[in-house]
């Protein structure tokens, strides 16, 4: 089928990555579909970090809304100096494999978190591991937990200050955990049937478009199906970009908001950035779905 490959209109029906509670957002499942039905949409993912277990309960929420909830995961890959997040959409949530391995990644995720406590803690702060789980609130512990609760203390007033001067891959709190690369995520993906998306694409390479486009058609070759081309955060010249390297390698140009609600300045909220609905009824088209309302 015809993909419109435009930037998406000032009005967006769709939104396909948004985080809950059960990873690092701050918003219950219930709450984030609450929003997303405020703000007039009709389509989202739950996109939780190596977790579904948001969705059962955004599925609950959503029926009364008439949304449609699209089961999703957002996993971590490690490149050399770097690292990309792989999303997964129409993910079968009853493979146990699967969930066996996001068990383990979720354990690792802690592991790290544990470490990079420590770390802080030789740094001269203090802050404690019950901080962090308490702040976690039963979710995976993810690094913006351990920056919520330096704010918490007064080391820095963002989560962007955290990052940039402790918990960012160069940072002296910084703490590697075992991931795969972005090949075994696209097949790990594909095994579950789920379809392989790459998440924001410039956070990999925003100056060489040879270099991102060489590395986008690798994932291609390697199973992957879409390219999230209407992110919140990109530029409408930066969405142009990625709008032709999908359409030149025939991917489904996917995209949102990637909400936290974290309080950050600036942040974009559901409704504000999205793909077209002929997105979702490609991704359909492919998983060979159907219309779910």
């Amino acid at each position: 089928m015809k993909l419109d490959n435009s930037k998406a209109p000032e009005v967006h029906e769709v939104d396909l990555h948004l985080h809950t509670t059960y990873s690092d957002g701050t918003l219950t499942p219930t709450e984030l579909v609450d929003l997303c039905a405020r703000k007039g949409l009709k389509v989202i993912a739950i996109s939780d970090h190596d977790s579904t277990e948001g969705v059962a309960e955004a599925q609950s929420a959503a029926i009364r809304h008439g949304i449609e909830i699209i089961p999703a995961i957002e996993l971590s890959t490690d490149v050399p100096d770097n690292e990309i997040h792989m999303l997964g959409y129409f993910i079968d949530m009853e493979d146990t494999g699967f969930q066996d391995l996001l068990r383990e990644f979720r354990a690792g995720r802690e592991d790290r978190g544990r470490k990079m406590v420590e770390r802080l803690d030789g740094l001269g702060m203090d802050i404690t591991w019950e901080e962090v789980e308490r702040i976690a609130d039963g979710a995976a512990v993810g690094r913006p937990h351990i920056a919520q609760a330096l704010i918490e203390r007064g080391y820095v007033s963002v989560w962007q200050e955290a990052f940039d001067k402790y918990l960012g891959r160069t940072g002296p709190a910084y703490v590697e955990r075992t991931r795969l690369e972005p090949e075994e995520a696209v097949r790990v993906l594909l095994d579950n049937g789920a379809l392989p998306v790459m998440a924001h694409p410039l956070y990999y390479e925003r100056e060489d478009t040879r270099k991102l486009k060489n590395l986008v058609t690798s994932l291609k070759e390697a199973g992957m199906v879409g390219l999230e081309v209407h992110y919140g955060e990109f530029s409408g010249s930066e969405i142009d970009m990625l709008a032709n390297i999908a359409a030149e390698l025939d991917l489904i140009p996917c995209g949102g908001s990637d909400y936290h609600a974290s309080g950050k300045p600036g942040e974009i909220i559901p409704g504000e950035a999205g793909p077209p609905m002929s997105t979702i009824e490609a991704l359909r088209e492919m998983k060979g779905v159907a219309r779910a309302l």
